[in-house]
């Protein structure tokens, strides 16, 4: 009997034995796409790697950060699965919510404002003035992705009849920060733009002010979105969850100021309706075919 009961306590005690020791399974680490906000990808990993940590304190869930460097691809990647959660320009994140149904969750503040302007710019001794004096000359737009940088601009062009290929003289796509640079250095007569990355690079002494000169503003264009892939903007949970944590960042930026770059001082919730303007810059150019 003494036997019998010692075989009955060895065998519950190995029956217990995974139950004890199993953990749960770990989360599945969220992956943050971010477009290329800085110079280079080192860098804007480095500038942006602090938000990522923190939102893997507040989600409790690990955090994978991403430099994607175009607009195009950010959006490709949020509508092919790629990416989880994005924080991208007005006009990728409209392709991704048309294409695949990401939709925004909040939008970014730059000195505590949600919007944004589209500029054209130039050297001061270019000679030119106004649109009507870039006839025939070297224009850059950015990548097909930018909002400021192609969409919006392209948008205003084709209000006025103008069509690119055919009014300068070239016509380039590349990065912003190189567009400035080119024009400074004269080796562009112009290009588009958007006013916070020229106040950033003037800030930095990338470019002197006295290089570069506006002289085309658009209207107010909505800030880039955190926008979630379709399935888990569908998480209604998750979805609280993760607002939640990005309002929290700008109270959070007293005590953590590298959350985020100079001038940016948190998010506001927003939603896919804030993005009108870009959608509807999108349908009037060609760029997006409407539903039936």
């Amino acid at each position: 009997m003494r036997r019998l009961a010692h075989l009955l306590v060895v065998a519950i005690t190995s029956l217990a034995v995974p139950a004890a020791v199993t953990a749960a399974p770990a989360a599945e680490p969220l992956r943050l796409g971010v477009g290329l906000f800085q110079p280079d990808k080192d860098k804007n990993d480095a500038t942006y790697r602090p938000l990522a940590d923190y939102l893997a304190r507040a989600l409790e869930r690990p955090v994978q950060l991403r430099t994607v460097d175009s607009w195009e691809g950010l959006a490709k990647s949020l509508a092919n699965g790629e990416t989880d959660i994005a924080l991208m320009g007005p006009w990728g994140y409209v392709l991704a919510n048309h294409h695949a149904g990401a939709q925004a969750v909040a939008t970014i503040l730059y000195d505590g404002k949600p919007e944004y302007f589209a500029i054209m710019v130039t050297h001061p001794e270019s000679g030119i003035e106004s649109i009507a004096d870039l006839e025939g000359r070297t224009f850059a737009f950015g990548d097909k992705g930018s909002t400021s940088g192609y969409l919006i601009p392209l948008h205003h062009l084709m209000t006025l009849g103008i069509t690119p290929e055919s009014y300068f003289g070239k016509v380039l796509h590349t990065a912003h920060q190189a567009i400035e640079t080119q024009v400074t250095q004269r080796v562009l007569d112009a290009g588009a733009d958007y006013n916070r990355n020229r106040n950033a690079m003037i800030a930095q002494g990338l470019i002197r002010p006295e290089d570069s000169k506006i002289f085309w503003t658009s209207a107010p264009l909505p800030n880039d979105a955190v926008a979630l892939r379709k399935g888990l903007a569908d998480d209604a949970d998750f979805v609280a969850r993760l607002r939640a944590a990005l309002v929290g960042v700008g109270p959070a930026l007293a005590q953590e100021p590298a959350l985020l770059p100079p001038h940016y001082t948190g998010f506001v919730e927003s939603d896919n309706r804030f993005y009108k303007p870009i959608r509807d810059a999108g349908l009037a150019t060609g760029k997006l075919q409407a539903r039936p």
